[in-house]
């Protein structure tokens, strides 16, 4: 990927705000997984748009939509700071395993009217509720007009992906450097601010010859605690005291990519067929 005006490499941070539903009577367990939860949206949630505020930092949500159904304050917020949507359907607990190619479809159509609804705008991002996918999802989310896919997180460059129509891009997302993921494994958010660090220098490195991006994935529930908060401080005011560096969206990416590298794509991989 060249680089965007001698950029080195783009950032984009994503916030995870989840949304679960279920049967509670008796399952302690899913009342712990709901109140924890909870608390990212009530409390954690506004320290992290505090220190996002900070650096002005565009940030990507990777939303269950019906967050903004049941907190239309967060809503607000996310709207009033022009945050982009990633879609992580409406609720985390509508899993895509076991649908068929209708049902998914049709769950796929629900996610993109829903958010046109809440916000006026067209979908542009898509990564599977909990990590569903199935082997229709990318087909069926550039069917439906989504510009980039967040489920396989195989590159720290976007890439297309051959789908049967339209076009999607595969775009970088961090899943072993994850404090959802990391979280779960007694990774503390110290350890995490610290992978996080070393992975944007190794890849700002790197984009002294060529453009590198990286996902900064944040969940408030975790981070958002009050002896985790300022980690993500931390981990923002290393990357914001670089220069050559393209704080985005992810969608804003996607349409770089699209404008600027795609075609050139295509063509060598036509001059390559022939």
């Amino acid at each position: 990927m060249r680089e965007t005006n001698r950029c080195r490499e783009s950032v984009w941070t994503g916030a995870y705000y989840d949304s679960i539903i279920g049967n509670l009577n008796g399952a302690w367990r899913l009342v712990d997984t709901v109140l924890t939860k909870d608390y990212g949206n009530r409390i954690g949630i506004w320290r992290t748009f505090e220190v996002i505020d900070r650096y002005r930092m565009p940030c990507t949500v990777s939303l269950n939509l019906g967050v903004y159904e049941h907190f239309p304050d967060i809503m607000q917020a996310c709207e009033a700071r022009k945050w982009e949507v990633l879609c992580h359907g409406i609720y985390n607990t509508d899993y895509l395993w076991g649908l068929g190619e209708p049902e998914e479809r049709a769950f796929i159509a629900d996610c993109v009217a829903t958010h046109r609804r809440l916000t006026g705008r067209a979908l542009q991002g898509w990564f599977s509720p909990a990590g569903t996918w199935t082997l229709n999802t990318p087909d069926l989310v550039a069917e439906a007009g989504i510009k980039y896919y967040c489920d396989w997180g195989f590159d720290d460059q976007p890439f297309p992906m051959t789908v049967k129509s339209g076009r999607l891009l595969a775009m970088p997302y961090s899943f072993d450097v994850n404090d959802g993921i990391n979280f779960r494994h007694n990774v503390e958010a110290e350890e995490f601010a610290d992978a996080t660090i070393a992975m944007f220098d190794r890849l700002y490195a790197e984009g002294e010859e060529q453009g590198r991006v990286i996902c900064i994935p944040v969940h408030p529930f975790i981070l958002g605690q009050p002896h985790r908060i300022r980690h993500l401080d931390s981990i923002l005011k290393h990357i914001a005291a670089h220069d050559r560096v393209w704080m985005a969206t992810g969608g804003e990416i996607a349409d770089w990519y699209i404008a600027n590298y795609l075609p050139l794509l295509d063509r060598h991989l036509a001059e390559l067929a022939t």
